[in-house]
């Protein structure tokens, strides 16, 4: 049997990242460079659905990939304002960095060692690695069978007992990132009697894993979402995340349950406003020969970026709310519905009335249009969403308080 790459904890590294401690106005012109940068190769990304690794590098000279991390642990310790102005930035030149980038920041936010049950050693290594090399983290979770996890059921990837650990075998379908993960937490149940469910932490290096390149998506094309594949691969016992009893309660991690919704949403928002700029600068130089003026000028246009723009503002104003720590778990999750739908329902817009410059592939729009469209696919899903803002109303209507003015 082949033995694990064991990785030795190493020293914490010293001091924050230099963006976390930046000046606004710095870290301002960082964001914007990095918004040109990446918005300039991201055509050639989703032609070709390759990875942006271009991207990242750019993002650890920035010092960004531990900016969440707590500062304990040698990381930016940024709070929720701070990350979603990186996202909105990074997001509105290219969405598949930006959903990487995501899921890095809220792993790595959950480090804290109020909220994370990780060994401390392990929480070390996985924050060096981000520091010193560039090393990216992402949880795979849905697997052909299953779907999503959110919607219940147990994995079929199966951590079996070993001498020396576990030995991890299945399949797990959209992990995005895939060809560039250092760390997978890869949600799989044991072989015991009464299966424990969680997350198993798996280095790129262990062995028995493979990718298998399946990802040939509409949307996010350069977000290698590829099939991961497992087969008997060795993982230390203390790379085991606590897993617990199938259909165990777990107490709210407020990073997930906040942060991940809002942060989420603000990709599909800032691509959006990405669209919206194009549409605006193309109305703007279309001048057809029977106007003789710009389309711009045109009243019903004017009224149609109205429209889209007071979509924009909604979202704004709830995104800064969630950062400003106004927005609780439960309204999160709709901020992510609303945020998502209002993006979508912005470049609906823009493309229905640009007609076929709004689909030609030499222009962004329909990229941007194919990305925002994702924004559904992620948990908290709308259907959710709405049915427990339902239930939690018709509740309150129908307890106790519902009685009072009756007479």
């Amino acid at each position: 049997m082949t033995a694990p790459v064991l990785l030795r904890a190493a020293p914490l590294s010293t001091g924050p990242t230099p963006f976390a401690d930046a000046s606004p106005q710095d870290r301002a012109a960082t964001l914007r460079d990095l918004t040109a940068k990446f918005a300039s190769s991201a055509d050639r990304h989703d032609r070709d659905a390759s990875f942006p690794f271009d991207n990242f590098e750019a993002l650890k000279a920035a010092g960004l990939l531990a900016l969440t991390a707590p500062r304990s642990l040698g990381g930016g310790g940024a709070d929720l304002a701070t990350t979603l102005d990186v996202v909105r930035a990074v997001a509105r030149g290219e969405a598949a960095t930006a959903l990487v980038l995501v899921m890095q920041y809220l792993f790595l936010a959950s480090l804290s060692a109020s909220r994370s049950s990780w060994p401390d050693a392990l929480k070390a290594k996985v924050v060096k690695s981000a520091l010193d090399d560039g090393a990216l983290i992402n949880a795979l979770r849905v697997e052909p069978d299953l779907g999503t996890p959110a919607r219940g059921g147990l994995p079929a990837t199966i951590a079996r007992r070993s001498d020396d650990g576990w030995r991890l075998s299945g399949r797990k379908i959209y992990s995005t990132g895939s060809v560039a993960l250092t760390w997978m937490i890869v949600w799989a149940r044991t072989d015991e009697a009464e299966p424990r469910v969680g997350g198993f932490l798996v280095h790129k290096d262990f062995p028995g894993r493979r990718i298998e390149e399946t990802w040939d998506h509409t949307g996010l094309r350069a977000s290698a979402s590829h099939d991961v594949v497992f087969e008997d691969t060795p993982v230390p016992l203390d790379h085991a995340l606590s897993p617990a009893p199938a259909g165990a309660a777990t107490p709210p991690d407020p990073v997930m349950s906040v942060w991940a919704p809002v942060l989420t949403s603000a990709i599909y928002d800032a691509v959006a406003r990405a669209g919206r700029d194009w549409f605006v600068d193309w109305l703007i130089a279309r001048k057809p020969a029977n106007l003789g003026a710009s389309l711009s000028t045109l009243p019903r246009f004017q009224e149609l970026v109205g429209e889209i723009d007071g979509g924009l503002l909604q979202n704004r104003v709830l995104l800064d709310a969630a950062a400003r720590g106004d927005i609780g778990a439960a309204e999160a999750s709709m901020v992510k519905h609303l945020v998502t739908e209002n993006a979508i329902r912005a470049l609906e817009k823009a493309v229905a009335a640009s007609g076929n410059p709004g689909l030609a592939r030499s222009n962004p729009l329909q990229r941007h249009y194919r990305d925002v469209l994702c924004g559904r696919i992620h948990t908290p899903q709308s259907d959710v969403v709405l049915a427990t803002a339902g239930k939690a109303a018709i509740a309150g209507r129908t307890g106790p308080a519902a009685a009072v003015g009756k007479g």
